[in-house]
């Protein structure tokens, strides 16, 4: 199961320690958080106790009008389940009882001065994509006009200098030779470098570059959303290779249909060019154009004149 320490998530949002420092090491293993309102006034039924739990405005102003021997009683119902950790947003005050109880138990008490709402919306967004589950396809993967495309074909086909041939027009890496894929929901697919690779790109007969410190921090981008599956192929002369009709294919990855189309490849064509009218040509699909429909209506109203 893919997990993240508590540790990182003090690092990536700056999180202050007030309690349980030697057990950072506690893993997160669920991308989402929980308030435990519910939990505090003693309804346990769905309580999600591997969830990170987030400690707001209503429930420490809750805490704090409870007598001591209430809100003992009331913390320690929910402590006991040993959650990864508890943040307290807004950077409230008056935490000794917490710190206590956290102390005591071994989980560590964490604070931000961040507003709930903001605050849950980026963690939740950062472990949805930390805990993700992914997968690494050979290829390339490319933001060709803010469409994420990933590049596939056999070794030598021609992969990564037609990305090269894309940066050089103004679009963007994310990484060669090998692309992590990650599923963030039933229908979104990131892809992204696998930090080795960040950066570089291998170009036969050149070597390794680094687009960025050749290109400029334009030709870089950190991850995108993959919205279209190209496959390099080589030309086949017995094809027929001008069909106004082309069926729409698709392939799955970690259960996501993404659509999927051939390039074929041969000396002196424009591969680039062919990726940038795919990415074009599905980002008019995706406002309801169609030039097959259109050219099929200019047809019939030849024919009615």
């Amino acid at each position: 199961m893919k997990y993240i320490t508590v540790e990182r998530l003090v690092r990536e949002f700056s999180l202050e320690v007030l309690a349980a420092e030697e057990h950072l090491n506690r893993k997160i293993t669920q991308p989402r958080t929980h308030r435990p309102g519910l939990e505090f006034t003693g309804y346990f039924d769905y309580f999600p106790m591997e969830q990170i739990q987030i400690l707001g405005k209503k429930e420490i102003t809750y805490l704090h009008q409870l007598s001591h021997e209430e809100r003992h009683r009331r913390i320690g119902n929910v402590v006991k389940y040993h959650p990864p950790c508890f943040i307290v947003t807004r950077g409230q005050e008056g935490l000794v009882y917490l710190k206590k109880f956290c102390s005591e138990e071994g989980i560590p008490l964490l604070r931000t001065k961040e507003k709930s709402s903001e605050f849950i919306d980026q963690l939740n967004i950062f472990l949805t994509k930390m805990l993700a589950p992914e997968i690494t396809v050979h290829g390339v993967c490319m933001n060709v006009f803010g469409v994420g495309i990933l590049i596939r074909g056999k070794s030598g086909i021609g992969k990564s200098e037609t990305a090269h041939t894309l940066i050089g027009r103004g679009h963007r890496l994310i990484a060669d030779d090998i692309v992590r894929l990650k599923k963030l929901s039933s229908q979104t697919i990131l892809g992204t470098h696998n930090e080795t690779n960040k950066e570089f790109l291998a170009v036969r007969s050149i070597g390794l570059l680094n687009v960025v410190r050749m290109y400029g921090r334009k030709a870089f981008q950190e991850e995108t959303r993959v919205s279209l599956d190209i496959e390099l192929t080589k030309w086949k002369d017995e094809d027929l290779n001008n069909e106004l009709d082309i069926p729409q294919k698709y392939i799955e990855y970690l259960g996501v249909k993404i659509p999927h189309v051939e390039i074929q490849v041969q000396p002196g064509r424009d591969v680039a060019g062919l990726v940038e009218a795919a990415a074009n040509n599905w980002y008019l699909q995706q406002e309801g154009y169609s030039a097959l429909e259109e050219f099929y209506r200019r047809i019939e109203l030849n024919r009615s004149e």
